[in-house]
């Protein structure tokens, strides 16, 4: 008999304000992968956005999630059971 295990989805979502940590770390605590959309807050403030970038990178460590930038716009955050591929990584 098969296995069925519960799909992980993958949310795609911008980050307009810092009220929107609240929901991205629900999304985090859940085990969705995210990329996240920083471009708006970064042309509104960037002090802002450092700030909200290092909470959500706190909170993603603190669970075990990898978190990692996708050009210059984007977060991507995956759950512990999804590893983000790095060059410095060996896929043997």
């Amino acid at each position: 008999m098969q296995k069925h295990e519960a799909p992980t989805y993958l949310k795609a979502m911008t980050i307009r304000d810092p009220s929107d940590v609240h929901a991205i770390k629900e999304d985090i605590r859940r085990g969705l992968i995210l990329i996240l959309r920083v471009t708006p807050l970064a042309r509104k403030d960037v002090d802002q956005l450092r700030g909200v970038v290092e909470d959500l990178h706190t909170m993603a460590k603190a669970s075990g999630a990898d978190v990692a930038r996708l050009g210059e716009e984007r977060i991507i955050v995956a759950p512990t059971n999804v590893k983000i591929w790095r060059p410095e990584y060996d896929l043997k």
